[in-house]
């Protein structure tokens, strides 16, 4: 299990040293994955700590509150899937006013030189870093001389031409181009969480769902889709997806304002309220929409139902990938939503 650790303060977290990446790794896309993989192999090779650290909130949240980012990964997501990466300890540092206002220098000397004992920090291309964006490669390389570390930066990884990044997983997404996604990321999108407790209008109109809020973060990618769920079955089969039609919004007709994520699952009959599942995004079928009243809406949802469950049952063209194992295997009791 990775040790996780939140502030600037306090004793040695790696008193032995470390190598230490840093980076936003929102989504954990081919590029965050290659950087925390070198950084894995150095401290093995080296043995000592392994460190990923990060953000939260990522710091262009934290600038831009009337008008964050689209997140593609909620923080328990990003520390499951460094994990399973094999990071040894996980920084998610919390970006305040006071974090804000730290030089590179002093955030190498706290964090960098003083908790972590860094022997080696790897960075991607073009980071930066500190008050006003101040630090950067250099800034590392000439720190490290004072503080008896090395820095190094990996070289971009590109896709078709371009290099991957979360924007252009982003973008995927917001355009249902979920094949482009998944190359982007190494694995289907997918999104994971605690089954909430609704207002059960859904069961009302005949479609019962299990729901997922996403931390009051701005999700990437808003509508309705064809959906698998994993972490239904239990057992062995705890990682056998479940077909289901999925809405991902703020429920316009029913006056919602949180984004929500509601998964139908069709022809299932228990109680997931409390259990962990993933929904994994498989096609995009439509804009959300505001409808004049709930007959309007549940003939709507008729007609989703029916593209996604044609859809579903086609046979799959594109295999699961390997890459970060998101799906939570952990023995799930069979429950309904």
């Amino acid at each position: 299990m990775s040790r996780l650790f939140r502030d600037l303060d306090g004793g040695p977290v790696c008193p032995d040293g470390s190598v230490v990446c840093i980076g936003a790794f929102d989504g954990l896309h081919l590029g965050h994955q290659a950087l925390v993989r070198h950084a894995v192999a150095r401290a093995h090779a080296l043995g000592v700590a392994a460190v990923a650290l990060s953000f939260e909130p990522l710091p262009r949240e934290f600038f831009a509150p009337a008008s964050p980012p689209p997140r593609l990964m909620l923080p328990r997501a990003k520390v499951r899937a460094l994990q399973a990466l094999g990071v040894d300890t996980i920084g998610l540092l919390r970006f305040d006013a006071r974090m804000a206002a730290l030089s590179a220098e002093a955030f190498i000397g706290l964090v960098l030189a003083g908790r972590l004992r860094a022997r080696e920090v790897w960075v991607g291309p073009d980071f930066r870093f500190g008050h006003r964006r101040g630090g950067d490669i250099a800034t590392l390389h000439r720190e490290g001389g004072v503080h008896d570390f090395v820095a190094g930066e990996i070289e971009p990884l590109a896709l078709d031409g371009e290099r991957v990044s979360s924007t252009r997983v982003r973008a995927a997404l917001a355009a249902g181009d979920f094949a482009t996604a998944t190359r982007l990321l190494g694995r289907p999108y997918a999104i994971s969480g605690h089954v909430v407790r609704g207002r059960r209008l859904g069961h009302t109109l005949g479609y019962p769902t299990a729901n997922l809020r996403f931390g009051g973060k701005v999700p990437a990618l808003r509508g309705i889709y064809a959906t698998r769920v994993r972490g239904i079955a239990g057992g062995a089969d705890a990682d056998r997806p479940w077909p289901a039609v999925s809405s991902f919004g703020t429920r316009p007709t029913v006056g919602g304002v949180e984004p929500l994520l509601e998964a139908h699952l069709f022809d299932f009959d228990g109680d997931l309220y409390g259990q962990r599942i993933e929904v994994e995004f498989v096609a995009r079928l439509r804009d959300e929409e505001k409808f004049d009243d709930l007959p309007a809406l549940v003939a709507q949802m008729d007609r989703d139902a029916a593209q996604a469950r044609s859809l579903l049952a086609a046979p799959e063209t594109m295999p699961r990938p390997g890459g970060i194992p998101f799906s939570p295997r952990e023995k799930v009791a069979r429950s309904a939503g």
